[in-house]
């Protein structure tokens, strides 16, 4: 438990510190109690956690193929057993807007698994198949903050590639990839990069982990220029899933959510703090909440939906999570 507790502890430091300000302007880049030894002893611990292929009926692998450079892709192993089933497509920006694209690997796999192209910016640089000399990322000595080490547009490109890839006589995702089925997530950083990749017209599904747009004043990050206007560009529904009021970017997501008026919009906290579920097997709660939310968004799944709608929906009747919703009414959903 220790371990799980200083991993989670990590994950926090390593978005916070990759990306101040984000979410609150005086937000220290390290939390109180930061023990360097400690976390870097605990995220080695998890690098060491086998790989594993989703609880969904196509068992998911991660790989780094060539003709999508600085992109971790997570499919279905064997694309075959898809028969007349299609996938949908997930670009994913990394906690920190970090470039290790295997840092979500059990939640994306999860995703994976039940019949998404999930794709994550970066390499593959924890974890199994890291290189041999790949440690944990961790924050710079007094909590100095390096430039984001990846860009949203890394988003747009895995969904480019994915498109071209589905019409591409001879690519195993030939005529598997349904077009209309696309969706953009992100955490932390990366829920940034996913809202400013959200505006796209091909995106049809919007799943940001704990993250939310910070309030007017200059921007410190450089290379993502988003404020709240972006708001107005969202055209498809979305759900924000928050770790509840000890989440870093509680305030901001909630916000999000308040300022949202022209379209459906879901917040679901869960009071697991800024790190989420996302070290926990098959990514945990947050990544069974997002497949339902795909599922019914793209999918148009009817059991999926009855997670998320009517007076008793599945979340609502959860104790564990805390919902509000606004716009629900008849057209939600495909």
């Amino acid at each position: 438990m220790k371990v799980k507790s200083a991993v989670s502890q990590a994950i926090a430091s390593l978005c916070l510190a990759a990306a101040p300000g984000v979410f609150a302007a005086d937000a220290p880049a390290l939390p109180p109690g930061f023990n360097p030894a400690e976390i870097r002893a605990a995220m080695e611990a998890f690098n060491k956690v086998p790989d594993t292929v989703g609880t969904g009926k196509y068992p998911a692998l991660k790989e780094e193929v060539a003709s999508l450079p600085d992109h971790v892709i997570y499919r279905p192993a064997d694309l075959e057993k898809l028969g007349k089933d299609e996938l949908g497509v997930l670009a994913w920006g990394n906690g920190g807007c970090s470039p290790d694209g295997a840092g979500g690997r059990l939640h994306l796999a999860e995703i994976a698994s039940h019949g998404y192209l999930a794709i994550a910016s970066g390499r593959i640089l924890s974890g199994p198949g890291a290189p041999p000399n790949a440690g944990p990322v961790m924050p710079a000595p007094g909590g100095a903050i390096p430039p984001p080490a990846t860009k949203a547009a890394s988003l747009t490109e895995a969904i480019d590639w994915a498109l071209k890839e589905n019409a591409r006589p001879g690519s195993p995702y030939f005529g598997r990839i349904n077009p209309r089925w696309i969706a953009v997530s992100g955490w932390s950083c990366g829920g940034l990069q996913a809202l400013k990749i959200a505006a796209d017209s091909r995106v049809h599904a919007v799943v940001i982990h704990s993250s939310g747009i910070f309030n007017a004043g200059a921007n410190p990050i450089p290379g993502l220029d988003i404020d709240k206007s972006a708001l107005a560009k969202l055209h498809t529904p979305v759900i924000y899933i928050l770790g509840g009021p000890t989440d870093i970017a509680y305030a901001n997501g909630e916000d999000d959510f308040k300022r949202i008026e022209h379209l459906p919009v879901m917040v679901a906290n869960l009071d697991v703090g800024h790190a989420g579920t996302f070290m926990q097997p098959n990514g945990g709660l947050e990544a069974s909440v997002a497949v339902s939310w795909l599922d019914w968004q793209l999918k148009g799944d009817a059991q999926a939906a009855k997670r998320f709608t009517g007076p008793d929906c599945g979340l609502c009747k959860d104790p564990r999570w805390r919902i509000e919703r606004k716009n629900f009414g008849a057209g939600v959903g495909k």
